[in-house]
């Protein structure tokens, strides 16, 4: 026989609403937050609502639904608001279908089981920095209408000399940037330092934001109708005035808002359309997930979170309604189109809106910094994306994650540039949608899984809603902006192959594993053995490993062999059951496997503990593999008196690295060294004797198994595992075939079925990639007696076989009468072998295959008795001596077809 994880992020943070914020409190290590640094204590109202309410509502409500049914008119307008709200409604299904999935932990969108806990370091990590930078664009398109709502009552026109009233503020694109970085500011000291005294002031923003809705509603029972003055400065100082009317409730200006007029956008003067305006719209409807972000600060999330959410999110939609047809009856559509801050100026005081929306977008802004901030952190905190964002998993004595703040706070400055809100806001949707996605792929992926585990107490969904969700964001993407969306998919797909490669093994679960494994085990029902055909055999090999230390090359080579066939490593353990207190081998698993990852092989593990090597050989090839998938090729290493070579001393992989933690399974590098004991001194007593390594291959001939004996592939430099050249030679190097049984001398057939096994395996080893520059060569040993048209006839015969099996080969042609005749010894009635011919066969061997990568020799069958083990074995060790690396096969079972 041949011989981490990421911390689960509870942490001290402040409890904040926005869509992505941390409550999760605690201490700023892994380990449970006390109940009083994180006392659950808000309920459906306070915990949910307030929040989801103020975030939906945001700087939309005040400065964009004038502009909304302006350009889309009444009928279109509620259409985008419709879908908007539908794609919404399907992601909340998701939402909340996960949300009472179980015990609910703080942690934000990005924690909380949505994203990263159930899709996985791979696709949540990626997933997470683009709800990051969802929050980032928000922050920046809510500071951006702020500074536009503040412009608007004291700006003053750059061209004008002298200020009227109040307006004292110049105007211009840097003098935007200038406001909007000084609000920024703003925002940035409060998350540094009164974060916790911004979270309690939420509900006295909502009763601001509610009663300045109420004025605005009962508004035109008391205005009259009126005329405005309004005039924009474009470029070149051109100046443009309309005089647009409130008309109070008026029926002809109901019917003429009714249809779409999408015109020229007075800030970025560029012409709008159903997508542009959608995209502004949408950004009101990105506060879904407040509500579960709370999840940490929440009596019963589990209940708050569905009920919370869906009753916040209807009553943000009657509200959207009800002032879209306020807006469409009340107001000229000039006067919607041509200002933002419409609702000042049809409000029975005005001041009260001005208030409003100052609280709505500073609440906004602040939400969405503080909530990125959060996403940043746990992201650091996961270290999916190393150095770069190390520093922002530190926090300060109180756990607030200041160095993400700050990194937040530099990217938002850096949207600051775009000058108007209408530029980032398609940014803003698109990432959100792309957001929203995969929070119901992960509801989708966790369906489709089939867990047991995935009970949530919410029943209002079903994969049907969530694929209907997935479709209807990524739809809606590709029609607000198909550059942008393509832009982000991109970067989602290079944030995926990062971390699929470079991003450590969680503890999290994955979700890919539970799909792979309910797809796998219906595609494993319907491979039936009885339906298998000979035009699609492959090589399905258990490799019986006794101490990988001297057997990783031949690991390796039978890697390359099994041409994406089933590839097992077995390995017996020797012992009773009965007399163990606990069993040995389920321990071992994980550093077979840890063997495995560094070899970088493709194979599968199997153990068992059994009395003996031959009974646990045979229990693992009957009992390994499942369904259609089992072992069909038994490889063995080769049984001499070599004295093995330690591969591990070789290697620097097995030698180097990191010495302390490990891999992300608890196997570090001293621990894998020690499992595997040093190799066996040739003086050393061998555990598998003669007698039953030879009934070992008796037993799996009986089984109808294919057996392969690999002989010095310790040889084959470690490096390559592969293909190799010959120093000082430029030819490549070849694969040689022996397919005559050369301890037979009077079988001349090439046509047996361990022949054409033995030419199967030599094919596809020289298709597999590090064997494909190898040139192919087989040897047919022919009598010298036939004369030239006996070696042409044989040597047309068997081109004519090798033609129908699709081999392209080169024929070797070799004479070996004088070998032939000392089959036997001087007593012609011996059954065994002469030595001098067993020598000859190896001179003849070496003579024609000493510069072969590796050699394919005919393996005779072994003898009944386990009497002449010893003999037999002896034979094959005399044939292969000093040949370099050579596989001995003998093939039980058809492998080739010359049918289409």
């Amino acid at each position: 026989m041949a011989n981490e994880h990421s911390p689960l992020l509870v942490h001290g943070v402040y409890s904040m609403m926005g869509d992505a914020e941390d409550s999760r409190g605690g201490s700023a290590v892994t380990g449970e937050a006390s109940p009083k640094s994180n006392p659950r204590k808000l309920n459906t109202f306070f915990g949910v609502m307030v929040p989801t309410i103020l975030s939906m509502f945001s700087i939309v409500l005040f400065l964009r639904t004038g502009f909304v049914v302006g350009h889309a008119g009444l009928l279109h307008g509620l259409l985008m608001l419709c879908v908007a709200y539908f794609i919404i409604s399907l992601t909340i299904l998701s939402i909340c279908a996960i949300s009472t999935n179980g015990a609910v932990e703080g942690g934000g969108a990005y924690f909380l089981v949505m994203i990263s806990r159930s899709l996985g370091p791979e696709f949540g990590g990626s997933i997470g920095l683009m709800f990051y930078l969802a929050k980032v664009c928000a922050c920046g398109v809510y500071v951006l209408g702020l500074v536009e709502a503040i412009l608007d009552i004291f700006g003053k026109d750059p061209g004008s000399a002298v200020s009227q009233g109040l307006r004292v503020l110049p105007q211009g694109y840097w003098y935007t940037v200038l406001y909007s970085s000084l609000v920024l500011l703003l925002c940035l000291v409060v998350c540094l330092v009164g974060a916790h005294i911004y979270a309690k002031a939420s509900f006295i923003i909502l009763l601001v934001v509610t009663m300045s809705l109420i004025s605005i509603i009962i508004s035109p029972l008391i205005l009259s109708p009126q005329r405005f003055n309004i005039t924009h400065t474009y470029g070149n100082n051109h100046t443009v005035t309309v005089n647009p009317s409130y008309t109070g409730f008026n029926g002809t200006t109901l019917k003429n808002n009714l249809g779409p007029q999408y015109s020229l956008d007075y800030s970025t003067n560029t012409m709008m359309s159903f997508a542009t305006v959608f995209a502004v719209m949408f950004t009101s409807c990105t506060g879904i997930m407040a509500g579960a972000n709370m999840s940490g600060e929440l009596k019963n999330p589990s209940e708050s979170i569905p009920k919370g959410t869906i009753i916040a999110v209807s009553y943000t939609f009657t509200v959207y309604v009800l002032l879209f047809l306020l807006l469409s009856s009340t107001c000229d559509r000039l006067l919607l189109i041509n200002d933002y801050a419409v609702f000042q100026r049809v409000s029975v005081w005005p001041p009260f809106v001005m208030i409003g929306v100052y609280c709505a977008s500073l609440s906004a802004a602040m939400c969405s910094m503080i909530g990125a901030s959060r996403i940043l952190h746990a992201l650091a905190l996961d270290q999916l994306f190393g150095l770069p964002l190390a520093p922002a998993a530190v926090t300060s004595s109180s756990g607030n994650p200041w160095v993400s703040v700050l990194y937040t706070w530099g990217l938002v400055q850096c949207t600051l540039f775009a000058g108007q809100l209408n530029v980032i806001a398609g940014i803003v949707t698109v990432f959100y949608l792309l957001a929203y996605a995969a929070v119901d792929l992960a509801c989708l992926a966790l369906e489709w899984a089939s867990a047991p585990n995935f009970r949530p107490t919410f029943q209002f969904f079903s994969w049907h809603t969530c694929l209907l969700g997935i479709v209807s964001c990524v739809v809606m993407m590709f029609v607000i902006n198909p550059v942008y969306s393509s832009a982000s998919i991109v970067l989602l797909l290079l944030l995926l192959l990062f971390l699929h490669y470079h991003s450590p093994t969680s503890s999290w679960g994955y979700i890919s594993q539970a799909l792979i494994f309910h797809q796998v085990r219906k595609y494993l029902l319907m491979l039936d053995s009885r339906k298998d055909h000979v035009k699609f055999w492959r090589p399905q090999v258990l490799l019986m490993v006794a101490n990988p230390r001297s057997s990783c090359q031949l690991i390796c080579f039978v890697n390359q062999l099994k041409k994406g066939g089933l590839f097992i490593l077995g390995h017996v353990q020797i012992g009773d059951l009965d007399v163990l207190p606990a069993d040995p081998v389920q321990p071992q698993y994980n550093f077979w496997l840890s063997l495995v990852d560094k070899l970088g092989v493709k194979a599968f593990v199997d153990l068992t503990l059994s009395p003996s090597v031959r009974q646990g050989t045979q229990h693992l090839l009957r009992i390994t593999g499942l369904g259609g998938m089992k072992p069909n090729t038994l490889v063995l290493g080769f049984y001499d008196n070599c004295y093995p070579e330690d591969y591990f001393l070789q290697d620097p992989v097995f030698c180097e690295g990191d010495r302390g933690e490990g891999d992300n399974f608890g196997v570090d590098l001293p621990s894998f060294q020690a499992h595997f004991p040093p190799v066996r001194h040739a003086e050393s007593p061998r555990a598998l004797q003669p007698e039953e390594y030879v009934s070992i291959i008796h037993d799996a001939i009986k089984m109808g198994k294919n057996v392969c004996l690999g002989r010095y592939f310790f040889q084959l430099p470690p490096e390559s595992k592969g293909v190799t050249y010959i120093r000082g030679n430029d030819n490549v190097d070849t694969i040689d075939v022996w397919p005559t049984n050369l301890l037979s001398p009077g079988s001349a057939s090439y046509a047996d079925v361990s022949s054409l096994f033995l030419l199967q395996m030599a094919c596809v080893l020289n298709m597999a990639n590090r064997w494909r520059r190898a040139s192919l060569r087989i040897f047919v040993c022919v009598a010298s007696e036939s004369g030239d048209q006996g070696w042409l006839a044989n040597e047309e015969q068997f081109r004519e076989l090798l033609g129908m099996l699709r081999i392209r080969a080169a024929i070797k042609i070799v004479a070996w009468d004088n070998v032939a005749r000392m089959f036997r010894g001087p007593n012609s009635e011996s059954q065994k072998v002469s030595e001098d011919f067993l020598c000859a066969v190896n001179t003849l061997l070496r003579e024609h295959s000493s510069t072969a990568a590796v050699r394919f020799l005919y393996l005779p069958h072994p003898p009944s008795s386990s009497e002449l083990s010893q003999q037999y074995l002896t034979q094959l060790d005399t044939l292969t001596r000093d040949l370099g690396p050579t596989l001995l096969i003998h093939g039980v079972t058809p492998v080739t077809c010359t049918e289409l």
